[in-house]
């Protein structure tokens, strides 16, 4: 049985108001907004049982873990540690962004480039890398806690630093996309643990924010790039009967269209400037069904964007794939890298084109003066490679990541198609009347 782990960062805090660098100071204390966030994630989390509830001690973090454990049904007792703890940055707490620039710059820029690599002379000597050591301090905690909760719900409360290090050291992300990885102040993100730490872990969702008013996470300025909303399309009949569909193009189910509506609803108040979609049916009638609200956008198709080719699997159930194909099953649910679909695609394949389709996009809409919002709506393999690429991950990672029918993804490029991306948010589900977790259909892909 799975160990589900949701993760809240705490809510803003008077530094944060202020832009001021905190680390492990302990001096700021949660704003009105911070507080009325906080009251705002306990309401999204009240009706889920929690087995263990931790909390970073710093009293920014601990007030927010407070709140939320105020919220719940019969909750258990919050447990703070300094395992939890925010980020150390002893030479830059207590100052602006714009004073470290000026005194700092080379180390900034290090910190802003090569996260993994960024490293604090103290004045004793001593050279200290706080990435690495955060990075270090979240596989500890993770160590602990899934060994003592194993197959339970745990609620997590801590900070921007530590969350991202727990995320990416459960899931294999490198200390290099520390920056890729957004936690935006009360922010949800759910993992699942299959195992031990160590073993596989599914990103269920990354910083949903709806329950905070904000359908997806503000954007981060100055913004060179584009910000690209991944989409995966509604719910076929196929999916529903969890039946391999691949390149077969089966058309949107009743629940699938509904599933568009809603996802265009949930779009509706966001200015979209472009629109691309596979070539399919299914993904191109989902995408034209949000457009419904942007009368404006004219939709481009792009074949790159089409689903795995599951060839000779198409139209079966597992079953019947374990019967013509024994063993393989499995073998693409274990090590999905290693599988050459018979008759059909393998999945370095399938990311190699993605990507290609991906970057033409990005770098199509990066030249303007202003950052473009645009919509990309595919299919569950093509979205999964794409989100483990641009979190550094490999196709053995393929199933660290969910897409649920009429999800939502948000991707953004501050510094532009040259600069790496920014995960604001992973398959956001909450409009589709989920609540915190992902409750679409699992189906095939």
């Amino acid at each position: 049985m799975a160990t589900r782990v949701i993760i809240v960062r705490h809510g803003q805090s008077t530094y944060n108001a202020k832009k001021i660098i905190q680390g492990r100071c302990d001096e700021s204390v949660l704003t009105e907004k911070g507080i009325a966030d906080a009251k705002n994630a306990g309401q999204a989390l009240s009706n889920i049982k929690v087995d263990a509830f931790y909390c970073s001690p710093l009293q920014r973090a601990k007030q927010t873990a407070e709140i939320i454990h105020s919220c719940l049904n019969n909750p258990p007792a919050l447990q703070p540690t300094e395992q939890l703890m925010e980020i150390d940055l002893p030479l830059w707490e207590k100052m602006q962004k714009q004073e470290v620039l000026d005194k700092y710059p080379t180390e900034y820029s290090h910190w802003k480039q090569q996260p993994h690599q960024f490293k604090m002379v103290l004045n004793d000597g001593q050279e200290y890398y706080p990435v690495l050591s955060l990075y270090e301090q979240a596989k500890g905690f993770w160590q602990d806690a899934i060994a003592q909760n194993q197959g339970k719900t745990i609620l997590i409360t801590a900070h921007n630093g530590i969350n991202r290090c727990l995320i990416m050291s459960a899931v294999g992300i490198p200390p290099e996309r520390y920056h890729s990885i957004q936690q935006s102040n009360c922010g949800l993100t759910v993992l699942n643990f299959s195992g031990d730490f160590g073993d596989s872990v599914q990103i269920e969702s990354l910083n949903q924010t709806s329950h905070l008013g904000l359908p997806v996470p503000s954007y981060r300025k100055p913004h060179q790039g584009p910000r690209l909303l991944l989409v995966r399309h509604g719910e076929t009949q196929w999916n529903k009967e969890s039946r391999f569909q691949g390149i077969k193009d089966i058309p949107l189910n009743e629940n699938g269209k509904a599933q568009g509506r809603k996802a265009g609803e949930f779009l509706k108040d966001i200015e979209i400037d472009f629109a691309v979609s596979s070539s399919m049916s299914r993904p191109k009638e989902t995408a034209e069904i949000i457009l419904e609200h942007h009368p404006g956008v004219s939709l481009e198709t792009t074949s790159e964007l089409v689903e795995i080719c599951h060839g000779l699997w198409e139209g079966k159930l597992e079953a019947e794939i374990e019967a013509g194909f024994p063993g393989l099953l499995q073998q693409w649910k274990d090590k999905p890298e290693t599988v050459q679909m018979p008759e059909g695609e393998n999945l370095q394949q399938v990311w190699d084109r993605a990507i290609a389709a991906w970057s033409k996009i990005v770098a199509n809409y990066s030249n303007s003066e202003s950052p473009r919002t645009g919509i990309v709506v595919a299919h569950d393999a093509i979205n999964k490679v794409l989100i483990c690429s641009l979190l550094g991950l490999q196709p053995d990672n393929f199933w660290n990541i969910k897409q649920g029918n009429g999800a939502v993804t948000v991707i953004d490029y501050p510094e532009g198609a040259e600069g790496k991306a920014v995960l604001q948010a992973i398959n956001i589900t909450s409009h589709l009347g989920a609540g915190v977790f992902d409750k679409t259909a699992a189906g095939a892909l």
